[in-house]
């Protein structure tokens, strides 16, 4: 079956089994391996990619079904070379742990943002339940996410100043 999508601002046309997997999709076909296959069940969430802004397990989503969508992986959020605000977080809060994780707390973190630009810890915490840290770094990545906001909130108030 053949999809076209866009990833991290690419467009791509591939022709694809109809029950590939979009991590594999991603891992494969476009070589994205910072997008984790961890669980396949979708209970640890470091498979986590952005589909149009909103945070989806792409271990439980076909290739297809993201046929004529965006899709930003860990590998899409870094613009121009410099790092999205919440990968800078959680390198200065020390949320990365052993990193496994990262890049799935880091997209489900931003699906959260995008909805709730000042969220509270606890709404972090229930953003972010789907995404297991084996190393239980929790406490430092909510710390991250909530630097993250912070300074989202300041470059936005800057831009409408």
């Amino acid at each position: 079956m053949k999809i076209r999508l866009e990833v991290n601002g690419s467009r791509h046309t591939r022709e694809v089994d109809p029950r590939l997997l979009l991590v594999h999709f991603l891992r494969e076909q476009l070589d994205l391996t910072g997008t984790r296959v961890g669980c396949e069940t979708s209970l640890c969430g470091a498979c986590t990619v952005l589909i149009d802004g909103e945070a989806v397990k792409s271990c439980t989503q076909l290739a297809v079904q993201a046929d004529g969508r965006s899709v930003t992986t860990i590998e899409g959020l870094a613009l121009k070379g410099r790092l999205h605000p919440l990968q800078e977080a959680f390198w200065e809060e020390h949320g990365l742990q052993c990193g496994y994780c990262t890049p799935g707390m880091i997209l489900a973190a931003c699906g959260l943002l995008q909805d709730r630009p000042d969220p509270a810890p606890e709404e972090i915490r229930r953003a972010l339940k789907g995404n297991i840290c084996r190393c239980t770094g929790y406490h430092n990545i909510v710390r991250a996410v909530e630097r993250a906001a912070q300074s989202m909130r300041g470059a936005a108030a800057k831009e409408e100043a």
